[in-house]
Protein backbone atom coordinates (compact mmCIF):
# COMPACT_ATOMS: atom_id res chain seq x y z
CA UNK A 1 0.00 0.00 0.00
CA UNK A 2 1.29 3.53 -1.14
CA UNK A 3 0.52 6.73 0.30
CA UNK A 4 1.70 9.07 -2.15
CA UNK A 5 4.61 9.27 -5.81
CA UNK A 6 7.72 9.16 -3.45
CA UNK A 7 7.95 5.70 -3.74
CA UNK A 8 8.79 6.15 -7.49
CA UNK A 9 9.55 9.40 -7.91
CA UNK A 10 12.81 10.24 -10.56
CA UNK A 11 15.47 12.38 -8.97
CA UNK A 12 14.66 15.98 -10.57
CA UNK A 13 11.20 15.70 -10.75
CA UNK A 14 8.57 16.94 -8.29
CA UNK A 15 5.61 15.53 -8.10
CA UNK A 16 1.90 16.64 -6.98
CA UNK A 17 0.85 14.54 -4.08
CA UNK A 18 -1.85 12.20 -4.71
CA UNK A 19 -3.96 10.17 -2.62
CA UNK A 20 -5.10 7.12 -3.70
CA UNK A 21 -8.77 5.58 -2.87
CA UNK A 22 -9.14 3.71 0.10
CA UNK A 23 -11.32 0.96 -0.47
CA UNK A 24 -12.93 0.41 3.27
CA UNK A 25 -13.35 1.97 6.72
CA UNK A 26 -16.13 4.24 7.34
CA UNK A 27 -16.35 7.89 5.77
CA UNK A 28 -12.98 7.27 3.86
CA UNK A 29 -14.72 8.20 0.86
CA UNK A 30 -16.00 11.69 2.54
CA UNK A 31 -13.72 15.31 1.95
CA UNK A 32 -15.36 17.28 4.39
CA UNK A 33 -13.17 19.65 6.73
CA UNK A 34 -14.22 16.48 9.93
CA UNK A 35 -14.37 13.47 7.27
CA UNK A 36 -11.72 11.47 9.89
CA UNK A 37 -13.85 11.95 12.55
CA UNK A 38 -16.66 9.61 11.34
CA UNK A 39 -13.88 6.96 11.38
CA UNK A 40 -14.30 5.34 14.99
CA UNK A 41 -10.84 4.65 15.90
CA UNK A 42 -9.53 7.70 14.99
CA UNK A 43 -12.40 9.65 16.74
CA UNK A 44 -11.47 8.01 20.17
CA UNK A 45 -8.17 9.22 19.27
CA UNK A 46 -9.01 12.47 18.55
CA UNK A 47 -10.66 12.84 21.90
CA UNK A 48 -7.58 11.27 23.96
CA UNK A 49 -5.82 13.94 22.61
CA UNK A 50 -7.59 16.78 23.33
CA UNK A 51 -7.47 16.39 27.08
CA UNK A 52 -3.76 15.47 26.42
CA UNK A 53 -3.14 18.35 24.41
CA UNK A 54 -4.90 20.64 26.90
CA UNK A 55 -2.59 19.45 29.76
CA UNK A 56 0.59 20.03 27.77
CA UNK A 57 -0.21 23.18 27.11
CA UNK A 58 -0.54 24.01 30.98
CA UNK A 59 2.83 22.39 31.49
CA UNK A 60 4.69 24.66 28.60
CA UNK A 61 2.96 28.18 29.97
CA UNK A 62 3.60 26.68 33.45
CA UNK A 63 7.36 25.13 32.59
CA UNK A 64 8.31 29.16 30.68
CA UNK A 65 6.76 30.92 33.48
CA UNK A 66 8.56 28.92 36.36
CA UNK A 67 11.49 29.16 34.64
CA UNK A 68 11.32 32.98 34.04
CA UNK A 69 10.23 33.42 37.67
CA UNK A 70 13.26 31.27 39.21
CA UNK A 71 15.91 33.23 36.92
CA UNK A 72 14.54 36.22 35.42
CA UNK A 73 15.78 34.96 32.07
CA UNK A 74 14.54 34.52 28.40
CA UNK A 75 18.04 32.58 27.88
CA UNK A 76 16.91 30.11 30.63
CA UNK A 77 13.49 29.83 29.16
CA UNK A 78 15.57 29.22 25.58
CA UNK A 79 18.14 26.35 27.62
CA UNK A 80 14.60 24.84 28.92
CA UNK A 81 13.70 24.23 25.47
CA UNK A 82 16.32 23.43 24.15
CA UNK A 83 17.12 20.31 26.39
CA UNK A 84 13.30 19.35 25.40
CA UNK A 85 14.00 18.93 21.62
CA UNK A 86 18.30 17.82 22.01
CA UNK A 87 17.26 14.22 22.42
CA UNK A 88 15.05 14.40 18.89
CA UNK A 89 18.57 16.27 17.68
CA UNK A 90 20.75 13.00 18.88
CA UNK A 91 18.65 10.29 18.53
CA UNK A 92 15.62 11.36 16.27
CA UNK A 93 16.69 8.95 13.65
CA UNK A 94 16.59 5.70 15.49
CA UNK A 95 13.11 7.05 16.90
CA UNK A 96 12.01 6.23 13.67
CA UNK A 97 13.60 2.93 13.05
CA UNK A 98 11.79 1.85 16.32
CA UNK A 99 8.65 3.26 15.02
CA UNK A 100 9.03 1.53 12.02
CA UNK A 101 10.17 -2.08 13.79
CA UNK A 102 7.34 -1.95 16.33
CA UNK A 103 3.25 -1.96 16.40
CA UNK A 104 2.56 1.59 17.23
CA UNK A 105 -0.82 0.99 19.38
CA UNK A 106 1.79 -0.88 22.33
CA UNK A 107 4.25 1.39 21.98
CA UNK A 108 2.25 4.53 22.32
CA UNK A 109 0.46 3.22 24.95
CA UNK A 110 4.10 2.55 26.35
CA UNK A 111 5.38 6.28 25.72
CA UNK A 112 2.12 8.09 26.71
CA UNK A 113 2.23 6.44 30.47
CA UNK A 114 6.27 7.68 30.71
CA UNK A 115 5.26 11.31 29.32
CA UNK A 116 2.52 11.14 32.48
CA UNK A 117 4.84 10.05 35.05
CA UNK A 118 7.07 12.93 34.40
CA UNK A 119 4.98 15.58 34.71
CA UNK A 120 3.61 14.01 37.94
CA UNK A 121 6.83 13.94 38.94
CA UNK A 122 7.39 17.68 38.14
CA UNK A 123 4.44 18.42 39.89
CA UNK A 124 5.83 16.35 43.24
CA UNK A 125 8.31 18.49 43.33
CA UNK A 126 7.29 21.95 42.97
CA UNK A 127 4.00 21.42 44.97
CA UNK A 128 6.74 20.44 48.00
CA UNK A 129 8.35 23.49 47.63
CA UNK A 130 11.69 21.95 46.29
CA UNK A 131 11.76 22.73 42.35
CA UNK A 132 14.69 23.94 41.40
CA UNK A 133 15.74 25.05 37.90
CA UNK A 134 17.69 21.79 37.00
CA UNK A 135 15.28 19.91 38.11
CA UNK A 136 12.78 21.40 35.37
CA UNK A 137 15.70 21.06 32.98
CA UNK A 138 16.14 17.35 33.87
CA UNK A 139 12.25 17.05 33.44
CA UNK A 140 12.65 18.57 29.86
CA UNK A 141 15.43 16.66 28.85
CA UNK A 142 13.44 13.36 29.60
CA UNK A 143 9.85 14.36 27.95
CA UNK A 144 12.42 14.72 25.12
CA UNK A 145 13.88 11.26 25.35
CA UNK A 146 10.62 9.83 25.24
CA UNK A 147 9.33 11.97 22.30
CA UNK A 148 12.27 10.44 20.44
CA UNK A 149 10.07 7.60 20.13
CA UNK A 150 6.32 8.59 20.67
CA UNK A 151 6.76 11.48 18.24
CA UNK A 152 7.22 9.14 15.11
CA UNK A 153 4.88 6.35 16.26
CA UNK A 154 2.17 8.86 16.55
CA UNK A 155 2.82 10.29 13.32
CA UNK A 156 2.79 7.50 11.38
CA UNK A 157 -0.55 5.75 13.31
CA UNK A 158 -2.45 8.32 11.76
CA UNK A 159 -2.46 6.52 8.36
CA UNK A 160 -3.26 3.22 10.01
CA UNK A 161 -5.96 4.62 12.16
CA UNK A 162 -8.28 6.56 9.00
CA UNK A 163 -6.41 4.71 5.76
CA UNK A 164 -4.38 6.71 3.14
CA UNK A 165 -7.80 8.24 1.29
CA UNK A 166 -8.14 10.89 4.75
CA UNK A 167 -4.06 11.03 5.82
CA UNK A 168 -4.20 14.81 4.47
CA UNK A 169 -7.55 15.22 6.40
CA UNK A 170 -6.41 13.71 9.79
CA UNK A 171 -3.11 14.92 9.61
CA UNK A 172 -4.94 18.75 9.54
CA UNK A 173 -7.86 17.68 12.44
CA UNK A 174 -4.41 16.48 14.60
CA UNK A 175 -3.56 19.86 14.33
CA UNK A 176 -6.28 21.66 14.82
CA UNK A 177 -7.00 19.47 18.37
CA UNK A 178 -3.54 20.81 19.04
CA UNK A 179 -4.50 24.17 18.45
CA UNK A 180 -8.00 23.59 20.05
CA UNK A 181 -6.37 22.73 23.59
CA UNK A 182 -3.90 25.77 22.79
CA UNK A 183 -6.78 27.81 23.51
CA UNK A 184 -7.80 26.38 26.76
CA UNK A 185 -4.73 25.11 28.49
CA UNK A 186 -2.37 28.18 28.35
CA UNK A 187 -5.54 30.27 29.89
CA UNK A 188 -6.04 27.74 32.27
CA UNK A 189 -2.70 27.65 33.08
CA UNK A 190 -2.29 31.31 33.52
CA UNK A 191 -5.49 31.25 36.10
CA UNK A 192 -3.96 28.27 37.93
CA UNK A 193 -0.47 30.05 38.21
CA UNK A 194 -1.94 33.11 39.11
CA UNK A 195 -4.38 31.67 42.06
CA UNK A 196 -2.12 28.27 43.03
CA UNK A 197 1.18 28.18 41.41
CA UNK A 198 2.66 26.11 39.13
CA UNK A 199 2.92 22.60 40.36
CA UNK A 200 -1.02 21.59 39.97
CA UNK A 201 -0.67 22.72 36.17
CA UNK A 202 2.17 20.12 36.51
CA UNK A 203 -0.25 17.45 38.09
CA UNK A 204 -2.99 18.17 35.42
CA UNK A 205 -0.92 17.28 32.96
CA UNK A 206 0.90 14.17 34.21
CA UNK A 207 -3.39 12.80 35.11
CA UNK A 208 -4.36 14.19 31.28
CA UNK A 209 -2.39 11.09 29.82
CA UNK A 210 -4.46 8.89 30.98
CA UNK A 211 -7.02 9.94 28.12
CA UNK A 212 -4.92 8.86 25.56
CA UNK A 213 -3.58 5.58 27.15
CA UNK A 214 -7.69 4.61 27.32
CA UNK A 215 -8.39 5.62 23.78
CA UNK A 216 -5.55 3.31 22.58
CA UNK A 217 -6.90 0.21 24.36
CA UNK A 218 -10.86 1.15 23.67
CA UNK A 219 -9.95 0.97 19.84
CA UNK A 220 -11.05 -2.04 17.45
CA UNK A 221 -7.59 -2.96 16.10
CA UNK A 222 -9.18 -5.43 13.16
CA UNK A 223 -10.48 -1.79 11.89
CA UNK A 224 -6.89 -0.95 11.28
CA UNK A 225 -4.94 -0.17 8.30
CA UNK A 226 -2.07 -2.17 9.40
CA UNK A 227 0.97 -1.52 8.20
CA UNK A 228 3.74 -4.93 8.76
CA UNK A 229 6.64 -3.93 11.00
CA UNK A 230 9.74 -4.38 9.77
CA UNK A 231 12.32 -7.01 10.83
CA UNK A 232 15.89 -5.91 12.59
CA UNK A 233 18.24 -5.85 9.90
CA UNK A 234 21.42 -3.59 9.58
CA UNK A 235 21.64 -0.72 7.33
CA UNK A 236 17.67 0.79 8.14
CA UNK A 237 18.82 4.47 9.15
CA UNK A 238 20.73 4.07 5.93
CA UNK A 239 18.46 3.07 3.76
CA UNK A 240 15.54 5.77 5.56
CA UNK A 241 18.17 8.40 4.61
CA UNK A 242 19.29 7.80 1.13
CA UNK A 243 15.29 7.16 0.43
CA UNK A 244 15.16 11.02 1.38
CA UNK A 245 17.55 12.09 -0.61
CA UNK A 246 17.00 11.11 -3.73
CA UNK A 247 13.28 12.99 -3.57
CA UNK A 248 12.94 16.61 -4.14
CA UNK A 249 9.10 16.76 -2.80
CA UNK A 250 10.50 15.11 0.36
CA UNK A 251 14.02 17.17 0.73
CA UNK A 252 13.05 20.43 0.63
CA UNK A 253 9.85 20.94 2.64
CA UNK A 254 12.58 19.33 5.26
CA UNK A 255 14.70 21.55 4.93
CA UNK A 256 12.32 24.25 5.09
CA UNK A 257 10.62 23.69 8.07
CA UNK A 258 13.98 23.06 9.85
CA UNK A 259 14.51 26.28 9.61
CA UNK A 260 11.73 27.68 10.25
CA UNK A 261 11.42 25.40 12.82
CA UNK A 262 14.70 26.66 14.37
CA UNK A 263 14.74 30.13 14.05
CA UNK A 264 10.92 31.12 13.63
CA UNK A 265 9.16 29.07 15.95
CA UNK A 266 10.43 30.20 19.48
CA UNK A 267 7.26 31.92 20.90
CA UNK A 268 8.13 30.80 24.46
CA UNK A 269 11.37 33.11 24.65
CA UNK A 270 9.69 35.86 22.33
CA UNK A 271 6.52 36.14 24.19
CA UNK A 272 7.85 35.92 28.06
CA UNK A 273 10.09 38.66 27.09
CA UNK A 274 7.72 40.99 25.57
CA UNK A 275 5.26 40.46 28.32
CA UNK A 276 7.96 41.02 31.10
CA UNK A 277 10.11 43.72 29.37
CA UNK A 278 8.50 45.66 26.55
CA UNK A 279 4.71 45.23 28.16
CA UNK A 280 5.42 44.60 31.42
CA UNK A 281 2.46 42.14 32.22
CA UNK A 282 2.18 38.91 34.22
CA UNK A 283 1.79 34.90 33.54
CA UNK A 284 -2.08 35.99 32.33
CA UNK A 285 -0.67 38.15 29.57
CA UNK A 286 1.82 35.66 28.56
CA UNK A 287 -1.39 33.34 28.07
CA UNK A 288 -3.55 35.28 26.61
CA UNK A 289 -0.60 35.64 23.95
CA UNK A 290 -0.36 32.49 23.65
CA UNK A 291 -4.25 31.53 23.16
CA UNK A 292 -4.34 34.38 20.30
CA UNK A 293 -1.62 32.50 18.28
CA UNK A 294 -3.37 29.26 18.91
CA UNK A 295 -6.59 31.10 17.68
CA UNK A 296 -4.65 31.61 14.26
CA UNK A 297 -3.25 28.40 14.49
CA UNK A 298 -6.35 26.40 14.49
CA UNK A 299 -7.74 29.14 12.07
CA UNK A 300 -4.91 27.38 9.29
CA UNK A 301 -5.68 24.18 10.95
CA UNK A 302 -9.27 23.95 9.42
CA UNK A 303 -8.94 25.77 6.09
CA UNK A 304 -5.96 22.97 5.88
CA UNK A 305 -8.54 19.86 6.49
CA UNK A 306 -11.36 21.82 4.43
CA UNK A 307 -8.84 21.66 1.51
CA UNK A 308 -7.86 18.06 1.95
CA UNK A 309 -4.97 18.58 -0.44
CA UNK A 310 -1.47 19.75 -0.39
CA UNK A 311 0.88 22.13 -3.19
CA UNK A 312 4.60 22.69 -2.50
CA UNK A 313 3.81 26.50 -3.84
CA UNK A 314 1.31 26.71 -0.83
CA UNK A 315 4.07 25.78 1.75
CA UNK A 316 6.22 28.19 -0.07
CA UNK A 317 3.86 31.18 0.13
CA UNK A 318 2.88 30.20 3.89
CA UNK A 319 6.16 30.39 4.86
CA UNK A 320 7.05 34.07 3.38
CA UNK A 321 4.03 35.39 5.08
CA UNK A 322 4.66 33.49 8.30
CA UNK A 323 8.01 35.56 7.70
CA UNK A 324 6.62 38.55 7.05
CA UNK A 325 4.53 38.99 9.49
CA UNK A 326 7.21 38.20 11.98
CA UNK A 327 9.07 41.15 11.32
CA UNK A 328 6.08 43.01 10.94
CA UNK A 329 5.16 41.86 14.64
CA UNK A 330 7.80 42.55 16.03
CA UNK A 331 8.00 46.35 15.67
CA UNK A 332 4.57 46.56 16.94
CA UNK A 333 4.10 49.46 18.58
CA UNK A 334 1.71 48.97 20.94
CA UNK A 335 0.35 45.74 23.34
CA UNK A 336 -3.14 45.55 21.20
CA UNK A 337 -1.54 45.66 17.91
CA UNK A 338 0.28 43.25 19.06
CA UNK A 339 -1.66 40.85 20.53
CA UNK A 340 -3.60 41.24 16.82
CA UNK A 341 -0.81 40.09 14.72
CA UNK A 342 -0.30 36.88 16.65
CA UNK A 343 -3.36 35.58 15.04
CA UNK A 344 -2.35 35.72 11.62
CA UNK A 345 1.22 34.66 12.62
CA UNK A 346 0.02 31.24 14.09
CA UNK A 347 -2.34 31.18 11.39
CA UNK A 348 0.57 31.00 8.60
CA UNK A 349 2.86 29.23 10.45
CA UNK A 350 0.44 26.09 11.02
CA UNK A 351 0.03 26.21 7.22
CA UNK A 352 3.45 25.80 6.91
CA UNK A 353 3.67 22.67 9.39
CA UNK A 354 0.73 20.94 8.31
CA UNK A 355 1.28 21.36 4.52
CA UNK A 356 4.78 20.00 4.95
CA UNK A 357 4.05 17.72 7.09
CA UNK A 358 0.98 15.89 5.37
CA UNK A 359 2.58 16.25 1.73
CA UNK A 360 5.69 14.46 3.37
CA UNK A 361 3.30 12.20 4.83
CA UNK A 362 1.55 11.21 1.23
CA UNK A 363 4.70 11.09 -0.81
CA UNK A 364 6.73 8.52 1.39
CA UNK A 365 5.99 4.46 1.20
CA UNK A 366 4.22 3.09 4.36
CA UNK A 367 7.22 0.31 5.30
CA UNK A 368 9.39 3.71 5.42
CA UNK A 369 7.18 6.29 6.77
CA UNK A 370 7.95 5.79 10.28
CA UNK A 371 12.10 7.15 9.41
CA UNK A 372 11.06 9.66 7.18
CA UNK A 373 8.44 11.22 9.58
CA UNK A 374 11.73 10.69 12.19
CA UNK A 375 13.58 12.95 9.64
CA UNK A 376 10.55 15.49 9.64
CA UNK A 377 10.66 15.60 13.17
CA UNK A 378 13.96 15.73 13.77
CA UNK A 379 14.97 18.83 11.34
CA UNK A 380 11.93 20.40 12.40
CA UNK A 381 12.28 20.59 16.10
CA UNK A 382 15.74 19.08 16.77
CA UNK A 383 16.59 22.36 15.49
CA UNK A 384 15.69 23.79 18.68
CA UNK A 385 18.71 23.33 20.77
CA UNK A 386 20.46 25.52 18.25
CA UNK A 387 18.03 28.33 17.46
CA UNK A 388 16.75 28.35 21.01
CA UNK A 389 19.45 29.66 22.89
CA UNK A 390 20.92 31.61 19.87
CA UNK A 391 17.28 33.35 19.55
CA UNK A 392 17.70 33.95 23.33
CA UNK A 393 20.54 35.50 23.42
CA UNK A 394 19.76 37.37 20.87
CA UNK A 395 16.12 38.81 23.08
CA UNK A 396 18.46 39.05 26.10
CA UNK A 397 21.28 40.91 24.44
CA UNK A 398 19.36 43.41 21.57
CA UNK A 399 15.89 43.03 23.38
CA UNK A 400 12.97 41.04 22.45
CA UNK A 401 11.97 42.97 19.24
CA UNK A 402 14.91 42.84 17.36
CA UNK A 403 15.21 38.65 18.52
CA UNK A 404 11.90 38.48 16.80
CA UNK A 405 12.54 40.25 13.84
CA UNK A 406 16.39 38.03 13.62
CA UNK A 407 14.19 34.89 13.68
CA UNK A 408 11.77 36.36 10.97
CA UNK A 409 14.67 36.86 8.89
CA UNK A 410 16.00 33.76 8.99
CA UNK A 411 12.59 32.11 8.06
CA UNK A 412 12.15 34.46 5.08
CA UNK A 413 15.96 34.35 3.82
CA UNK A 414 14.80 30.22 3.69
CA UNK A 415 11.72 30.39 2.25
CA UNK A 416 13.19 32.26 -0.58
CA UNK A 417 15.77 29.89 -1.25
CA UNK A 418 13.65 27.16 -1.39
CA UNK A 419 11.30 28.73 -3.30
CA UNK A 420 14.28 29.26 -5.81
CA UNK A 421 15.43 25.86 -5.46
CA UNK A 422 12.07 23.95 -6.63
CA UNK A 423 11.74 26.36 -9.20
CA UNK A 424 15.03 25.20 -10.56
CA UNK A 425 14.83 21.30 -9.66
CA UNK A 426 11.32 21.56 -10.88
CA UNK A 427 11.28 23.42 -14.31
CA UNK A 428 9.34 26.03 -12.27
CA UNK A 429 9.20 29.68 -12.59
CA UNK A 430 7.44 32.13 -9.87
CA UNK A 431 4.64 34.15 -10.57
CA UNK A 432 3.40 36.97 -8.90
CA UNK A 433 -0.38 37.76 -9.01
CA UNK A 434 -3.44 38.58 -7.31
CA UNK A 435 -4.00 35.73 -5.61
CA UNK A 436 -0.61 35.78 -4.41
CA UNK A 437 2.70 33.40 -5.39
CA UNK A 438 2.40 30.76 -7.79
CA UNK A 439 4.63 27.82 -9.22
CA UNK A 440 4.28 27.48 -13.07
CA UNK A 441 5.84 25.05 -15.63
CA UNK A 442 8.47 26.83 -16.94
CA UNK A 443 8.29 26.93 -20.83
CA UNK A 444 11.51 27.00 -23.23
CA UNK A 445 12.59 29.52 -24.96
CA UNK A 446 12.94 27.58 -28.11
CA UNK A 447 9.47 26.33 -27.85
CA UNK A 448 8.21 29.90 -28.21
CA UNK A 449 9.80 30.19 -31.47
CA UNK A 450 7.87 29.75 -34.97
CA UNK A 451 8.36 26.75 -36.67
CA UNK A 452 10.69 26.79 -39.65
Amino acid sequence: MSTGTGGNSAPGHIPTPQTPSANRGPGTRSNSMFSSLKIRNYRLFAAGQVVSNTGTWMQRIAQDWLVLSLTGSASAVGVTIALQFLPMLLFGLYGGVLADRLPKRPLLIATQTAMGLTGIALAALTLAGNVQVWHVYLAAFLLGLVTVVDNPARQTFVSEMVGPAQVANAVSLNSANFQSARLVGPAIAGVLITAVGSGWAFLLNGLSFAAPIAALLMMRTRELYRVEPQPRAKGQLREGLRYVAGRPELVWPIVLVGFIGTFGFNFPIWLSAFVDDVFHGDAGTYGVFNTLIAAGSLAGALLAARRGNTRLRLLVTAAVLFSVLLLVTAFAPGLWLFAALLVPVGMFGLTVNVVANSSVQMATDPEMRGRVMALYMMVFTGGTPVGAPLVGWITDTYGARLGMAAGGLVSLAAAVAVGLILRRVGNLRLRVGRHGLRFVPATPRRELAPAA
